[in-house]
């Protein structure tokens, strides 16, 4: 099957998180949007649904940034809820 060269723009953050993702899961951006196309074939429209967040932006940016602290490892642990609230007093 012969193939085509492509070009998307996309944010850069983003392409950075997806390619991370991807090369988690034993792929490259390339495979990734081939099955991405064919699920769409397959399924005559996009392979999930597409709705509003229900969350504030707020909210989700906070989400983010906790889901970065804990995967830093130079952010401080506690074994307990009442060892951080003695460490905020």
């Amino acid at each position: 099957m012969a193939t085509v060269p492509t070009q998307i723009r996309i944010d850069e953050n983003l392409k950075k998180q997806a390619t991370e993702l991807f090369s988690q899961l034993g792929m490259d951006m390339s495979s990734a949007m081939n099955i991405f196309l064919r699920q769409c074939v397959m399924r005559g429209g996009l392979p999930f649904e597409v709705t509003l967040p229900k969350y504030k932006q707020d909210v989700l940016d906070a989400m983010e940034e906790a889901k970065k602290l804990s995967k830093d490892p130079n952010t401080k642990r506690y074994a307990s809820f009442s060892e951080a609230m003695e460490d905020i007093d």
